[in-house]
């Protein structure tokens, strides 16, 4: 752990992990705020709520599924520091409208900044894991991406909080300024052009072709086809978690925006807790061993927390304050719960993160990223479209937690087989 910490002070680390932190936080300061601004302040029902928040979910996501073969083709056949430089700039951009979305109250304008932050970051994903090999040794890698992905999630609590206590006009200047101190950070990352002997692969600009042609000729190595629809099933059961959980605090626990803060919170907390600790255990091998078991205890958790919300006591009163709500008896088992999700899949989700970068020739890694980021993202779309047709067929928002329960012994399955094929 301590060798993993040492990372933070080396420039070959440090301005990835800034430039990393910023933009994961900077993308949930916007997007929590919109979602707290459009659900408590704008619309007034139910189920249109619901649907936003899944509609939200898909629009952020659909970028990865269209763009990441050619970011992935991109980051492989050029200088990756160079595209960070050119991707920052471009955040600034879009968050002037965003920022104009939030100060306007105007839904088309936020959903339409939220789109081209999904493309900014669709971009830059691919980057963020195919730097580490190129700037670390190989017995740092799995520390490396444990610490992105710690710093991720610590980046998504901090904008979560943000976004969900901010009103949207300070948010708007947050996202800006945030925007700029990323540009200036991703300025200092060090150069990490392609690797000199590698072929150079002629760039394909039809999405579509390009997308089934790295996806095909990544998943035909039986390793990291388990790992890609391993990380595939964990971000659909995380897509389902998060949209959920605005809409399952003001109408099924009848509480406020300070409440769902505090969902989104303790989900990214326990994520990162469950990163830094799978890293500690593996002592920087690259294992799925632990892959299944945390499978398991997410499903678990998520029955649990199920069969807590279903219990809940019907209130017609005011929405229930912070102060209120974490006082009441059930509401402890429900933190609980989250808690526990959240860190069996960070412990879950990281090794499988570092097989991507450590299976395939450096000169491959970005490429490997996209596809398994197309693949991903194409899941994650799916459980938004079937979010959004479930609770436009009338089912609640607690039962749709059971589609995530009914994933993870199949994820679980996934994952054995990984750690069996490793062997």
């Amino acid at each position: 752990m301590q060798a993993s910490l040492s990372l933070l002070g080396k420039r070959r680390f440090l301005p990835l992990f800034v430039t990393q932190f910023l933009g994961a936080f900077n993308d949930n300061l916007f997007r929590t705020a919109m979602i707290m601004l459009v659900i408590y302040g704008i619309y007034k029902n139910e189920a249109q709520e619901a649907a936003f928040s899944a509609i939200a979910s898909g629009l952020f996501i659909l970028p990865f599924f269209l763009f990441s073969a050619l970011a992935g083709q991109l980051a492989d056949a050029s200088d990756k520091a160079r595209i960070i430089r050119i991707v920052k700039t471009a955040e600034i951009i879009i968050m002037i409208g965003g920022a104009a979305g939030l100060l306007l109250h105007n839904v088309p304008l936020m959903l339409a900044a939220l789109f081209a932050m999904g493309v900014h970051s669709a971009f830059f994903g691919p980057i963020k894991y195919a730097v580490l090999p190129q700037h670390l040794r190989s017995d740092e890698v799995l520390g490396g991406t444990g610490l992105v992905e710690a710093g991720t999630y610590g980046a998504i609590l901090l904008g979560t909080i943000a976004g969900g206590i901010l009103r949207p006009e300070v948010a708007a200047g947050g996202v800006l300024l945030v925007a700029l101190i990323g540009r200036i950070s991703g300025g200092k990352v060090p150069p990490a052009p392609p690797e000199p002997d590698a072929p150079v692969a002629r760039m394909d600009w039809h999405i579509i072709r390009a997308s089934i042609a790295l996806v095909r000729a990544t998943l035909h190595i039986p390793r990291l086809f388990l790992a890609i629809v391993a990380i595939s099933f964990f971000w659909a059961e995380g897509a389902i978690l998060a949209a959920q959980f605005p809409p399952l605090v003001k109408n099924v626990l009848h509480a406020n925006e300070e409440v769902a803060t505090l969902f989104l919170a303790i989900f990214s907390i326990g994520v990162a807790v469950g990163s830094i600790a799978i890293n500690r255990l593996l002592a920087g091998r690259v294992l799925a061993k632990f892959a299944p078991a945390a499978s398991i205890a997410m499903g678990l958790f998520v029955l649990h927390l199920y069969w807590n919300v279903r219990a809940w006591p019907i209130d017609q009163g005011p929405l229930m304050d912070l102060a209120t709500f974490v006082v009441l008896p059930q509401a402890g088992w429900v933190m609980f719960d989250l808690f526990g999700v959240a860190v069996a899949g960070g412990m879950f989700v990281v090794p499988l993160y570092a097989f991507l970068t450590t299976t395939v020739p450096k000169s491959e890694t970005a490429r490997t990223v996209a596809a398994n980021n197309i693949v991903n993202s194409g899941a994650m779309v799916l459980s938004a479209a079937m979010l959004t047709i479930l609770v436009q067929i009338g089912v609640s928002v607690a039962e749709t937690l059971l589609m995530v329960v009914a994933a993870s012994p199949i994820a679980a399955w996934i994952a054995w087989r990984l750690h069996k094929a490793c062997d």
